[in-house]
């Protein structure tokens, strides 16, 4: 199975560790996920510069994307764990957008139903058409570069719930996407953001291949900050432990940095 090279290292910081074991028992779904709020940080005032978000290659996404790539870029115990959270946080009914989509979305057996009964629409959004036809969960599909255009479609509106998986990294201007996220969601609507530690370097923003994972968590936690949202909660889907905690059962580490639209 091809992954995008690691990033960083394996292993999340002891500090969020231990913040996520003392907020074990979240205040809202999904409980069985160890939790830590985010905090805001920088007193109101953008704590990045236009250079955090240049990338080792500027050349336009649409030609690094143009291949078409039916692979998974976590691995199975990350996506199982992904699958349960969804599970426990994604609506059985409305509308969800999935950012940044491909040709498989790793969403629960419970939105596949709503969308064969019609209870649920969802709308992928990402780079290439031919994963995207593959996507049987999507309702409607649209190929645009979020980098060259933040803005979100006509039909991703009144939504329930939006996801984003492992791709967050690679947005140059993630709040103005967040921004529009925030608008179209309905009060109550949330963002679900998984972040693991591997990535396609040369396509990652600058800033996030300088700083650990416990920085990168904070660091979309501030996007989302900035984009409107307040409500925003830290989740530990697993810690790169594996089942067998041994070197040889050690799994991709994933988070999800959740935002709420209040209202």
């Amino acid at each position: 199975m091809h992954k995008p090279p690691l990033s960083s290292s394996r292993h999340l910081s002891n500090s969020l560790i231990n913040s996520s074991r003392r907020n074990m028992t979240s205040t809202s779904p999904p409980s069985s996920f160890p939790s830590t709020p985010y905090t805001a940080r920088h007193g109101g005032k953008w704590p990045y510069t236009p250079a955090d978000f240049d990338r080792q290659d500027p050349s336009p996404d649409d030609v690094f994307y143009q291949p078409t790539r039916l692979v998974t870029h976590i691995d199975d115990q990350a996506i199982s764990k992904l699958t349960q959270y969804y599970a426990l946080s994604l609506p059985s009914k409305g509308k969800i957008l999935d950012l940044c989509s491909s040709w498989v979305s790793h969403y629960p057996p419970k939105v596949g139903m709503g969308v064969s009964k019609g209870d649920i629409k969802v709308t992928g959004m990402g780079m290439n058409k031919a994963e995207l036809e593959e996507n049987s969960i999507l309702t409607s599909k649209v190929v645009k570069d979020l980098n060259e255009d933040p803005t979100l479609p006509a039909e991703a509106k009144d939504l329930n719930a939006a996801t984003c998986v492992v791709s967050i990294d690679y947005l140059t201007r993630p709040v103005e996407v967040l921004k529009e996220v925030h608008e179209r969601l309905v009060p109550g609507g949330e963002v679900h953001l998984a972040i693991s530690n591997r990535c396609f370097p040369t396509k990652a923003i600058r800033r996030w291949l300088r700083i650990d994972e416990a920085d990168r968590l904070q660091m979309v936690g501030d996007y989302l900050w900035f984009a409107g949202f307040r409500k925003i909660d830290i989740f530990t889907l697993s810690d790169g432990a594996g089942n067998g905690g041994g070197w040889f059962s050690r799994c991709d580490p994933l988070w999800v940095v959740r935002g709420r639209k209040e209202g």
